[in-house]
């Protein structure tokens, strides 16, 4: 193998592992974007823990031949970069359709979550799906709900007892 191949070889298995390890991944057309734009998702990007890479479609092709993603190679033409999300699967799809809303630049092309291969709609719909941050934050709202109207009605007889003996 000449060094040049291994080389390539060195990025394809590179690429490999981050598909291999992110919950999630978008890749986008970022044809058209200024330099200080593409910081200012890159920034957004760190923020929320995703990385963010300019990838050659052939090197993408030949990194997930073996992952199983039906329909990607359709979308592997143009420009193309890819953001990695390894701990929120919804953090990249968020941040790059908040992207596109404010700067009216660039395109989602598609998305992996789970090795299904979503397509823009599928991608703008994991965006709207919460953090699981905020999630979390709404499940102990539903536990503490009853647990809230218990103490409530208990405090409730309490003062009305209360209120009751001050009052015999």
């Amino acid at each position: 193998m000449s060094a040049n191949m291994q080389a390539k070889q060195v990025i394809i298995d590179d690429i490999h592992d981050k598909f291999a390890k992110a919950q999630s991944a978008v890749l986008v057309d970022y044809i058209g974007l200024t330099v200080e734009e593409v910081t200012a998702l890159r920034s957004e990007f760190r923020k929320v823990g995703v990385e963010y890479k300019v990838l050659k479609n052939t090197l993408i092709h030949r990194a997930t031949m073996d992952m199983g993603y039906e329909g990607l190679d359709a979308h592997l033409e143009g420009p193309t970069a890819v953001a990695f999300s390894y701990e929120d699967p919804t953090a990249a799809a968020r941040v790059i359709t908040d992207f596109i809303k404010k700067y009216k630049k660039t395109t989602v092309k598609c998305g992996i979550v789970s090795g299904k291969v979503l397509d823009a709609d599928g991608v703008d719909t994991l965006a709207k799906i919460p953090s699981r941050e905020v999630l979390l934050a709404q499940l102990m709202s539903v536990f503490n709900g009853p647990v809230r109207g218990f103490v409530v009605a208990v405090n409730a007889i309490r003062e009305k007892l209360e209120n009751g003996a001050a009052e015999a």
